[in-house]
């Protein structure tokens, strides 16, 4: 999913680069979005990994 949001942060910055405003800015927009979720998503995974490390084995 960060590989997505690199891109359509790439696909912003040419668009920008361009001048298609629009464009730019809705692109922008999805990587924004893109990169909150995978940074939302990496946090959870690292608090379950780091919960669930943490049973006693006996």
């Amino acid at each position: 999913m960060l590989k997505w949001a690199v891109i359509f942060f790439i696909v912003a910055l040419v668009a920008a680069l361009f001048g298609f405003t629009g464009i730019a800015g809705a692109a922008a927009g999805i990587a924004e979005i893109l990169f909150f979720i995978f940074l939302v998503l990496f946090v959870i995974s690292l608090i379950m990994a780091f919960t669930g490390n943490r049973r006693s084995h006996t």
